[in-house]
């Protein structure tokens, strides 16, 4: 189990971290319009990095050792933290809020943010294994 003191703090550490670049990021990256592209942009980001770095971990073997500790604090804590999908589904429901919500906007955000989302995931782990084979 993964309930040691010790991982719990590198999760706990990589969310600080991954929170602040990502506060950083919607400081200097502008909307456009009610278009988030900050947190558009963070989420579709983090996915393909999460796919590259899981897809690495994979293939270069067991789930221990170093390979855990920089799962749990680079894919559990930074990237967890560095990304937020829930702040995607605020973003979504504001943008199609009541008095003058544009649905046609926000289900364009929403889907938008999902399919790419999944398609740089899988990209990532596309990457990644072509890293790991280069590695070998």
């Amino acid at each position: 189990m993964h309930l040691r003191p010790s991982l719990i703090a590198l999760v706990a550490l990589g969310g600080a971290l991954g929170t602040a670049v990502r506060v950083g990021v919607t400081l200097v990256v502008p909307s456009w319009g009610a278009f988030d592209t900050a947190i558009f942009a963070i989420n579709v980001v983090g996915a393909f990095v999460l796919g590259v770095l899981l897809e690495r971990l994979l293939r270069s073997g067991p789930d221990e050792g170093g390979r855990r500790r920089a799962r749990l604090f680079v894919g559990t804590g930074v990237l967890g933290g560095f990304t937020t999908y829930s702040s995607l589904a605020t973003e979504t429901a504001q943008l199609a809020g009541a008095g003058g919500g544009d649905l046609a906007v926000a289900g364009l955000y929403g889907l938008l943010s999902l399919v790419l989302g999944v398609l740089a995931a899988a990209a990532g782990i596309r990457v990644g294994a072509r890293l790991a084979g280069r590695a070998s």
